[in-house]
């Protein structure tokens, strides 16, 4: 009853929404992120509307028993509504706009049918976890229930299939995210399919309201975690390989500069070491402070002995750019020498 697995995929699925956030003020007339914001924030809000804290307190203040049910029912609709506009611009083509309008305007009347059944329907006992299977089978209310049920599977079963097989046509971080947000769209679907078994068992005169009250909550936040690591994983993805590649050439430029290490000291070419600083930035301050030594030691360089040089490492390895590195390395120590004792 304390809704903390509510709570928790709410949490979990507005931190989403905030990593997206800065995207879309800098790209405010995208409908493909504006979808993707709208998935976020709805799917949070229908955790949280449906809370038994929040489901109490929401009944409490306004004064009528069970307020809170066509408000999740509502939030859980926009969500579904939400779903299919993203997975409309996924898909593109012609006509996405038109497409787009008509899910709209589906989920638009699914919301006031869930408006109108209530108002008709009578539910004076409150139900905060249970509602669906404690009323299954009152008139009106029982309308509601599989109203939003049937609309929350058909945009979780149409969003998990076209997650799914964009996959198979794509590679990289945007085949992981499709691949978690189409299994975080089945965990929905379970959701729906759950609630249907415990209220088609309520209709039939037994009492399963367990799979409403367990496995459904379950369900829905586990495909939470995964639908907000889904859409996550493709913008985090390529700065995560950015940093790999910075990270990687930032080793191995770590011998040349030892070996520059007096000469920077010395002269003073070496900028300021950044702190809490990114690979990327990283990278560019170690180039950075060895294109300043090797622009130093431009007028010691050898050009016989960087033919000579690489000449012989090409004979040995018949790899031209194994011999092209090892002349300059050669040219590059001779240089280092050179300038720190020109005499010698």
């Amino acid at each position: 009853m304390n809704g903390l697995i509510n709570y928790v995929s709410c949490g979990v699925l507005w931190l989403g929404l905030l990593v997206r956030a800065p995207d879309l003020l800098r790209h405010r007339r995208d409908p493909y992120l504006r979808a993707i914001c709208a998935v976020l924030g709805l799917a949070g809000l229908c955790f949280l509307l449906g809370a038994p804290p929040t489901v109490g307190a929401v009944n409490r203040l306004s004064g009528v028993p069970n307020l809170a049910a066509p408000l999740t029912y509502a939030a859980i609709t926009g969500y579904c509504a939400a779903s299919q506009v993203l997975v409309v611009h996924w898909r593109g083509g012609p006509g996405v706009r038109r497409t787009a309008r008509r899910w709209r305007l589906a989920y638009a009347a699914v919301l006031l049918g869930i408006a109108v059944t209530f108002l008709l329907g009578d539910a004076p006992v409150e139900r905060r976890t249970d509602l669906d299977t404690y009323y299954a089978t009152t008139p009106f209310l029982a309308q509601m229930i599989l109203l939003y049920l049937l609309a929350h599977l058909t945009a979780a079963s149409v969003t998990a299939v076209s997650a799914l097989c964009w996959a198979r046509r794509v590679r990289g971080g945007l085949r992981a995210g499709l691949l978690l947000l189409g299994t975080g769209s089945l965990c929905g679907a379970g959701y729906s399919v759950a609630k249907l078994v415990a209220v088609g068992a309520r209709w039939s005169g037994r009492d399963w309201s367990a799979l409403g009250t367990t496995v459904s909550p379950a369900a829905a936040g586990l495909g939470a975690l995964l639908t907000v690591v889904g859409v996550l994983v493709p913008l985090v993805s390529p700065r995560a390989a950015e940093w790999s590649r910075a990270r990687h050439g930032y080793a191995r430029l770590a011998p040349l500069e030892r070996a520059l290490d007096e000469l920077l000291t010395r002269r003073t070419l070496r900028l300021p070491r950044p702190r809490l600083a990114s690979p990327t930035t990283r990278l560019v301050w170690r180039q950075t402070s060895i294109h300043n030594a090797l622009s130093h030691l431009q007028a010691y360089f050898d050009g016989d002995l960087y033919d000579r040089a690489r000449a012989a490492s090409l004979a040995a390895t018949r790899d031209p750019e194994r011999a092209d590195a090892a002349a300059w390395a050669a040219v590059i120590g001779a240089a280092v020498r050179r300038e720190a004792d020109p005499a010698g």
